[in-house]
């Protein structure tokens, strides 16, 4: 038995790999970026071929870099950005149009159509999902209506089409949390639902074949011809196709991945990840629990025969309100700038950021809503811009916690963080005191990676059982909550009053 899991994380605007251990310690490769591409207001894109590339030079960095791993390595875990939407062929992996991205709003217009408006419910029930641009089916639809040849092309998520170039085309399979975020899946029977195959016009054969997140995926099959096309040195591809005949055995979609990841393995455990965007999930046990309140039902791993499920709420702004301060707004000149900001000031004077830029997820779904700043005055300045637009991704990850809680009547205790810009502490402290629970942040941001090794490492025994992993979390800060409930209250309606004028905006 080798010495590590190598884990793969395909995000939106990088990919990582790691080398895990027995005892959870994460060893990191150099990352490699992916392009974002913005054709259109709207619009979001990725390169499918760079998205592989990025996936081979950084398990060929991470390789490299600790080259004690070469030939060690036990099994393969993959987690992957979930609704981002690929068309390639079959035979030649060549892809007719980019990716389009999860945060793409293109298909605004297929979901106002009424022949998919009149099985909103439907969708509901049998997805656990709610009719939005966010989903894979009508990036799916689209790419049929708008592509040439596209029609003929395998369709996939990012887990999927990643399986299948890198058994060499000898697997096609995606896991049931990446499955859940189609809009095609029926998370009570764990298969595609064909009613919604038809409603989207989208042949079974043309997707991944659905898998329990710990199953054998196929095993790894590299040649130098198949990576001719990329900026891969020969001794590159030489340490690339060590990992010839060494199986996929775990793969989950990035949330769920990070929430096994944060050990949230208990019915009502929660946590929240917050990266470009940021995405809360509530542990609900192996019954699922549809919302009534607009937050989404998936499943988010299956172990044994047992398939787990989540209640999620995703903010599409999280981190990408920091960049947007940095890179459009020039007020700040890098992330870490942004505390000293905050903190100058003692609060915002009422002023609010709704940072709807690509429209507002959980619980509006509104794709055609756009941000707006409310409540200011001769006297607002930079520093309450900057702590209005700080302060806007907690008050949405608030609002999704307590919706959580009337769906469930399960209130959290604590949560568990992770991501890069749990670096704010003002923002984990001010977080803690909206919610009013301790706020736990893991000694690693990459819980994501953590946690598909730890499924992948369950499936090939590498790793004993769920049990025995609970001992290799470590949390790193812990934040209390320190605002009174008036105050929470104030500053709650505050931005609520702010979301809804931007609704009517």
């Amino acid at each position: 038995m080798g010495r590590y899991i190598l884990c793969i994380d395909q995000g939106t605007t990088s990919t990582k790999a790691f080398l895990l251990d027995k005892e959870g310690n994460l060893t990191a490769g150099t990352p490699v970026p992916i392009t974002q591409i913005y054709p259109e207001p709207g619009f979001v894109e990725h390169d499918p071929a760079e998205i592989y590339y990025s996936v081979l030079k950084a398990i060929a960095n991470v390789i490299s870099e600790n080259p004690f791993a070469v030939r060690d390595i036990d099994g393969i875990g993959i987690t992957n950005q979930r609704e981002t939407t690929i068309a390639f062929d079959k035979d030649t992996c060549k892809s007719p149009y980019n990716a389009i991205v999860w945060q793409c709003r293109r298909t605004a217009e297929i979901c106002r159509r009424s022949e998919i408006r009149t099985k909103e419910q439907y969708i509901c029930d049998t997805t656990g999902l709610k009719i939005d641009p966010y989903f894979s089916a009508t990036k799916m639809l689209w790419l049929n209506e708008n592509v040439p040849g596209s029609e003929n092309c395998l369709l996939a998520n990012v887990d999927g089409y990643l399986v299948y170039r890198l058994t060499g085309g000898k697997s096609f399979a995606s896991d049931y949390s990446n499955c859940s975020r189609t809009m095609l899946f029926d998370i009570n029977k764990l298969d595609y639902d064909d009613e919604l195959l038809s409603l989207f016009k989208i042949g079974r054969e043309r997707l991944a074949k659905p898998l329990p997140s710990c199953s054998d995926f196929g095993q790894i099959d590299l040649t130098k011809e198949s990576m001719s096309e990329f900026d891969l040195s020969d001794q590159e591809k030489e340490l690339l196709m060590t990992l010839n005949g060494v199986h996929i055995t775990g793969v989950a979609g990035d949330q769920p991945a990070a929430l096994f990841g944060q050990n949230a393995v208990n019915e009502g455990d929660c946590k929240t990840t917050y990266g470009t965007g940021c995405f809360t999930l509530m542990n609900l046990g192996t019954k699922p629990v549809f919302s009534k309140n607009g937050l989404l039902t998936s499943a988010a791993w299956s172990i044994n025969g047992e398939t787990y499920y989540a209640l999620e709420g995703s903010v599409f702004q999280g981190g990408s309100v920091i960049s947007w301060l940095k890179d459009e707004m020039k007020m700040i000149s890098k992330p870490s700038d942004v505390d000293d900001i905050c903190k100058s000031i003692d609060s915002t004077e009422g002023v609010y950021l709704v940072p709807a830029f690509t429209g507002l997820g959980a619980p509006y779904w509104n794709a055609d809503v756009r941000g707006i700043l409310t409540g200011l005055t001769r006297g607002s300045g930079r520093a309450q811009i900057v702590r209005a637009s700080v302060e806007s991704i907690a008050y949405q990850v608030t609002e999704l916690v307590n919706l959580m809680t009337d769906d469930t009547g399960i209130s959290a205790k604590q949560m568990k963080v992770d991501g890069g810009v749990c670096a704010s502490d003002f923002l984990m402290q001010f977080q803690s005191d909206l919610l009013g629970i301790r706020i736990t942040r893991a000694r690693s941001d990459e819980m994501t990676a953590m946690g598909v090794g730890l499924l992948a490492g369950l499936t090939c025994g590498f790793f004993s059982d769920i049990g025995s992993l609970g001992s290799l979390y470590q949390s790193a800060k812990s934040y209390e909550p320190d605002m009174s409930a008036y105050e929470v209250s104030t500053k709650m309606n505050g931005y609520k009053a702010a979301v809804r004028t931007a609704l009517t905006t």
